[in-house]
């Protein structure tokens, strides 16, 4: 809940367009480079779909995959990875946009990976993974720098992308480190690994980088080179770099020592002016580099000129763009240059954060400047700043982002901004985290805060009780007493005004005011529409339709039903938990109108997102599940009906007072024990839906285990059931039966 569109996280300025094309180009060739045709070749030729290419910094991995996409017929979408892409979220939409980059026709397909509350198992990268395999013709993907994953839910999506890498069709995966994916592909045939013995150069190519740096090699100095350096490509480099400046041969640079990255780069930048070396040094803190964010940062009058000049010196500076406007540094250099930095100029670091988060705030991108704040001691501005962005953010699907930022501050820091508190507490509850949400609520409600939050709510008082009324942990008169509150506090300008509405309108419902809760729905339609904010009013308009099918005004229920899925589609809020009563208000009225068919698949999609309505929001968890179960009960589905009873009532064990919503659901249970027998099929349970969307991964059932923090035997009894409801007997065949009948993928 909050004011997306206020926060302005849908509408990317100009510079996040080119941050975003800039990760998504093929990067320019470089001069004086080798070439690797003979290995693009062997790839290239293999008959595998997946080509890994994994070792140690400096081995060219980039530079050899950048000459493939030069030289490659089919069309090549790249994206290279930086620290940042580690969310499942980003790096789908990634994927989905680089895709689309070379397939212009496939538009949509970046806003069907993304959206509110997505499920990236159950349906991100399955529908990436249709996509790709449905491609109208062959592709190259690369993925540059896939090192910097290291969730294993990014691992566990790009399994399942990865089987949409139909023939014809190859992924290139570069990585400093092991590949997860690799290993049960190579053993398939399916997967080709080049590793660094394969990258190592020969004398031929030491001779080759040696000419190029005009210093002479001869054959014999070429292999005493090549058995010094090992073959390591940039060692090679570095060589000829210090020998140039040297004027020596290549037997002084290493003496006695091995090529390792701190002597050679030491060497290598002791050969450049102090003004030059002192710019590599300071600029080392940006993970992207551009003329402006130098000049700011450095105190730079000239930053791109020299940007440029770095570049076609070929000092580890990589073009991100076309425009040779962005850069980067290779990822060995910049872990030096910043080591340098802290040995010689430790005093500075902070104050270089400081201006380049002065500097992207100032041109609309806080999340970057929020990660280079993480990196000062400045804790009150980046509370400041994060509290600004955390709804947004994870209105925009990158709720690992989100939560990486508050792990960073730490609860501590949290706990000294209270409104910062209340947001961390939305987001618990919003995703269905019982323990998170109760250790917020717990905390604030004896924190006091008298200055104006930074989130845009009209006070931390107002703030806390509309957290305390979506939760109602304490009943539904406390629930009316905090909704109230918070309605006559936010101002109808406030961003927060459609939430504390949409609140109280509930505390009216579970009162049994309908005309009063049907008052402020309508209401909370007219403001959130204003400030384009669409949960809560697809939640409005998801109640306003269950009480006008309850009143027998069917086409006004039409009406809403229609209003509530559209702003789902527009917003991609389809697996968010609040979306959860507008498609069982959507099955209702399909199956009462005849389209048996429509109301199965808005059916398949609610039983599948009502795992992550949780008691968090009681209200919202019991009343969809009570319409569910109606609908399910009304089409003879009778034993989906009774494990939906089942799940309300273990909800309301721990929130037993919802008012008039406890007694609709005594009546119908009362309606439900009076009929007769069992029919239907037994639907997936929550349990069973967690673990449903691994199915499709290659993972173990020990390995799912560990990600759902359950046993092995657990994952086996469940994985039993899975196979018994669905009528499969074997993974795959359980995957194609839920992703026909909408469990997945959908």
């Amino acid at each position: 809940m909050g004011d997306t569109h206020h926060a302005g996280v849908h509408e990317a300025d100009a510079l996040d367009v080119l941050l975003l094309d800039a990760k998504i180009s093929v990067p320019e060739l470089r001069d004086g480079m080798v070439s690797r045709a003979d290995l693009v070749d062997r790839a290239r030729g293999s008959g595998c779909s997946i080509i890994g290419v994994t070792a140690p910094a400096g081995y060219g991995k980039s530079t050899l995959l950048t000459e493939w996409a030069h030289t490659e017929d089919r069309p090549v979408a790249w994206v290279s990875l930086d620290r940042f892409d580690d969310d499942p979220n980003i790096l789908l939409t990634l994927l989905a946009s680089a895709y689309c980059k070379i397939f212009p026709e496939r538009g949509d397909l970046v806003a069907e990976v993304r959206g509110i509350g997505f499920s990236p198992l159950g349906r991100a990268a399955p529908r990436l993974a249709t996509a790709f395999r449905s491609s109208t013709s062959p592709f190259v993907l690369v993925i540059d720098d896939f090192h910097e994953l290291r969730q294993s839910a990014c691992h566990d999506a790009l399994s399942i992308v990865i089987a949409g890498i139909s023939a014809g069709s190859q992924l290139l995966t570069a990585s400093r480190t092991e590949q997860p994916h690799l290993a049960r592909l190579r053993a398939s045939g399916a997967a080709l690994e080049l590793e660094a013995n394969d990258l190592a150069l020969d004398a031929i190519a030491a001779s080759a980088i040696f000419a190029y740096a005009t210093v002479s090699l001869p054959p014999e100095r070429a292999a005493q080179v090549i058995d010094r350096t090992e073959g390591w490509p940039v060692g090679l480099y570095l060589a000829a770099l210090i020998a140039k400046e040297s004027g020596d041969d290549a037997r002084s640079i290493s003496g006695e020592d091995r090529y390792v990255a701190d002597y050679l780069y030491h060497e290598a930048l002791a050969t450049l002016p102090e003004r030059d070396q002192q710019f590599l040094r300071r600029s080392s803190v940006l993970d992207q580099l551009c003329g402006p964010l130098c000049d700011a940062v450095l105190r730079d009058a000239d930053a791109q000129q020299h940007l440029w000049d770095l570049a076609s010196s070929n000092l580890f500076l990589v073009p991100l763009d076309r425009r040779r406007e962005w850069f980067r540094y290779h990822g060995l250099f910049r872990e030096f240059l910043l080591g340098e930095l802290h040995r010689r100029e430790p005093e500075l670091v902070a104050k270089l954060h400081l201006r380049a988060a002065d500097w992207y705030e100032a041109n609309s991108v806080p999340g970057l400047a929020l990660e280079h704040l993480l990196n000062t001691a400045e804790r009150d501005r980046c509370v400041q700043v994060l509290t600004a962005l955390v709804l947004p953010t994870y209105q925009a699907g990158n709720m690992s982002t989100a939560q990486r930022w508050l792990t960073a501050l730490g609860d501590p820091v949290v706990e000294g901004y209270p409104p910062l508190a209340v947001l961390a507490g939305w987001i618990a509850a919003l995703t269905g985290d019982v323990a998170g949400t109760q250790r917020w609520t717990h905390f604030i409600d004896s924190a006091s805060f008298s200055l104006v939050p930074g989130d845009g709510s009209a006070s931390f008082d107002s703030a806390r009780a509309m957290l305390r009324a979506a939760v109602c942990a304490d009943g539904v008169e406390q629930m009316v007493t905090d909704a109230t509150l918070a309605a006559d506090q936010e101002p109808r300008w406030s961003p927060w005004r459609d939430t504390a509405l949409c609140v109280l309108g509930q505390a009216m419902l579970l009162s049994g005011d309908i005309d009063r809760a049907t008052t402020l729905f309508a209401e909370t339609t007219t403001v959130g529409a204003e400030l384009g904010n669409a949960d809560n009013m697809v939640i409005s308009e998801a109640d306003l339709a269950v009480l006008a099918m309850d009143a027998g005004d069917w086409d006004d229920a039409g009406a809403h039903v229609s209003v509530a899925l559209t702003a789902l589609d527009e917003a991609h809020m389809r697996d968010y938990p609040i979306s959860l009563l507008a498609f069982a208000a959507a099955a209702r009225l399909a199956w009462r109108n005849g389209d048996h068919e429509e109301s199965a698949r808005h059916l398949s999609h609610a039983m599948r997102i009502r795992m992550s309505c949780t008691i968090t929001l009681p209200w919202l968890s019991v009343r969809s599940r009570l319409q569910l179960a109606k609908v399910h009960w009304t089409m003879g589905e009778t034993n989906t009906a009774r494990q939906l009873l089942v799940e309300i009532a273990e909800l309301m064990e721990e929130r037993p007072d919802l008012g008039v919503l406890a007694d609709e659901v005594l009546d119908f249970r009362a309606i439900f024990t009076s009929s007769a027998g069992a029919t239907g099929g037994s639907p997936l349970s929550p349990a069973e839906l967690r673990v449903l969307p691994y199915l499709q991964t290659h993972l173990t059932f020990p390995e799912i285990g560990e990600r759902l923090f359950v046993s092995r035997n657990t994952i086996k009894s469940e994985v039993t059931s899975i196979y018994r409801k669905l009528g499969a007997s074997s993974r795959s065949e359980a995957v194609q039966q839920a992703t026909a009948i909408g469990l997945l993928g959908g």
